[in-house]
């Protein structure tokens, strides 16, 4: 997993990339940000591009990157390099001080066979209070040849003296186009697929892979028809036509919950459109010409009345409205 291998987070990863070249690179850091968008990949591909024995200049001559063929980077793809320890939480679900101590020990010895040792601790908002403790002096000084990679979705769970002895470095949310090509490339999933689940992933690709995709796909296409019919008719008895479309089982909170979500993409969707953005923002990007048609019937007004109506219903399922009053609601309201 070389960094030109990595979807997205391309300023980041270059400047990783330079850093390593100049070797630059401070010895601890902490790789922040949600849950599922590439994070541990990124930890991986920084031991690759240290240890690699046919580093390649990536972005440009400036940077390098480990190639992701040789020996050294597939067994760094495999866990299994004597440089490269990962600690990750065990079955009591946290990382313990024992494991810490025990990569420290091996953080006080040359490399066995590479430039650098590097500690990947995935998870490390899992470390517990003594283990977060034993790493305090070697995050601050730890061996020359050696350096720490805290890779967390939950930062703030770290203690404060974590923190500071570590340049933190923020992944954010994939682009959903992203998302999809990474659905489709790697997950064999099918072009209609992995759309409506990046749609719905909030940019992570773990979020993408949690939900049944056949959900994820007739709450998009039960969202479409309700904005279809409220663009077509005025007349209640058509709209609340699309309510049942909406609402599916009138017991469907989880249901209405998700499709409601969807229909909030779409909203977002024709409010980026009416402002000209680049397509490549767009959550249903293969939708856009079912989103240039509705556009007819939405203005900016009602396409941000409409979104601030579904953000009122997902409100008042939270408080436990009916789902079949809050379906017709936002049929009405739409």
């Amino acid at each position: 997993m070389s960094f030109p291998a990595i979807t997205g987070h391309r300023s980041l990863l270059t400047l990783l990339a330079r850093a390593t070249a100049r070797g630059s690179l401070p010895p601890s850091l902490i790789f922040s940000g949600p849950d599922g968008v590439g994070k541990r990949k990124a930890a991986v591909a920084l031991a690759q591009a240290l240890n690699c024995e046919q580093r390649t200049s990536w972005p440009d001559e400036s940077g390098v990157s480990g190639c992701g063929a040789c020996a050294v980077c597939r067994r760094i793809a495999r866990g299994v390099h004597a440089d490269v320890l990962v600690l990750e939480p065990g079955d009591s679900g946290s990382i313990t001080v024992d494991q810490v101590r025990e990569a420290i020990d091996r953080t006080a010895y040359r490399p066995f066979e590479g430039r650098k040792r590097v500690v990947i601790v995935d998870e490390a908002d899992r470390l517990v209070g003594p283990a977060q403790n034993a790493l305090l002096k070697t995050l601050e000084e730890p061996p020359a040849a050696s350096m720490f990679v805290l890779v967390t979705g939950r930062p703030d769970l770290l203690l404060p003296t974590v923190r500071s002895r570590c340049q933190q470095l923020r992944f954010g949310p994939l682009a959903p186009a992203d998302v999809a090509d990474v659905l489709i490339r790697e997950h064999d999933m099918e072009s209609g697929e992995a759309h409506a689940a990046a749609a719905a992933s909030d940019g992570s690709i773990g979020r993408a892979l949690e939900g049944g995709a056949d959900e994820v796909v007739e709450a998009r296409d039960a969202a479409a028809r309700l904005l279809q019919t409220a663009a077509t008719s005025a007349d209640p008895r058509r709209r609340l036509d699309g309510a049942k479309m909406l609402a599916g089982g009138a017991s469907d909170r989880d249901g209405l919950a998700r499709r409601l979500r969807a229909v909030a993409t779409l909203l977002r969707d024709l409010i980026l459109l009416l402002s000209h953005a680049d397509h490549r923002t767009l959550a249903n990007a293969d939708l856009t010409p079912q989103l240039q048609s509705l556009l007819r019937s939405f203005d900016g007004d009602r396409a941000l009345r409409a979104f601030s109506a579904v953000d009122r219903a997902l409100s008042a399922l939270d408080r436990n409205a009916s789902p079949k009053i809050v379906a017709d609601w936002v049929a009405l309201q739409i």
